[in-house]
């Protein structure tokens, strides 16, 4: 079994997940950053790929499968996770799909639930996300392996999310932290960070966790 993958931005943080991955597991494995690299083997994983990649590349491979942070039909599109965090949900679903034209259209491996606490920063919603997703790498391998046959995903029901555009990012100087902290928290530090215009400059703003907060209890402790 020779296992390729594609990561479109190799400064993309699944990528410490992916190496990891591929330096236990015992096939050979790849990481690609080009869909035009990818020539040929047993399995292709798309794992963040902003790239499309056609049919007869597809084809190279006996499977082909994709990994996409809604539950689906539902959550068709551009970064599910960051606009569901934005909806206010935490109950997550990461769907296993076989790669087919429309795009988010294949048929259905399987599917992983994670959460997503209401506190999480960037980085630990990060290790949510990429968590489950090599956890469904490994599945795939298993089903495959078993002969599995995915399941037609149905179109009845499919929302589609938009690309996510640098002013999305833009916070409201005037608007509280509260209100925008789903905002701060899903915006890439280092890649994307969520951003302000003021008194005639933009500044990046970026979330850092640094400890639970004090109760008045514990705050009163301390005066003591």
């Amino acid at each position: 079994m020779r296992i390729d993958i594609i990561c479109s931005d190799p400064d993309h943080p699944v990528m410490d997940w992916l190496r990891r991955w591929a330096d236990a597991r015992p096939e050979p494995i790849r990481i690609l950053h080009d869909v035009a690299d990818a020539d040929g083997g047993t399995v292709l994983f798309l794992v963040s790929c902003s790239q499309l990649i056609g049919a007869k590349r597809r084809a190279l491979y006996e499977t082909c499968l994709v990994l996409h942070a809604s539950d689906l039909p539902e959550g068709r599109g551009w970064s599910p996770l960051v606009w569901q965090i934005l909806e206010g949900r935490e109950e997550m679903v990461l769907s296993l799909l076989e790669a087919d034209d429309p795009v988010d259209s294949g048929a259905i491996w399987a599917k992983r639930s994670f959460r997503i606490p209401t506190h999480a920063t960037f980085a630990e919603i990060s290790a949510c996300l990429f968590d489950a997703e090599i956890a469904l790498m490994d599945e795939a391998l298993r089903l495959i392996a078993a002969g599995h046959e995915p399941t037609p995903q149905l179109s009845e029901g499919a929302t589609w999310y938009p690309r996510r555009r640098p002013e999305d990012s833009r916070l409201d100087p005037a608007a509280t932290i509260e209100d925008q902290f789903d905002l701060l928290r899903v915006s890439d530090p280092v890649r994307y960070p969520a951003y302000v215009d003021l008194r005639g400059y933009r500044y990046a703003v970026t979330l850092t966790k640094i400890a639970p907060a004090k109760t008045e209890e514990d705050q009163d402790d301390d005066r003591d």
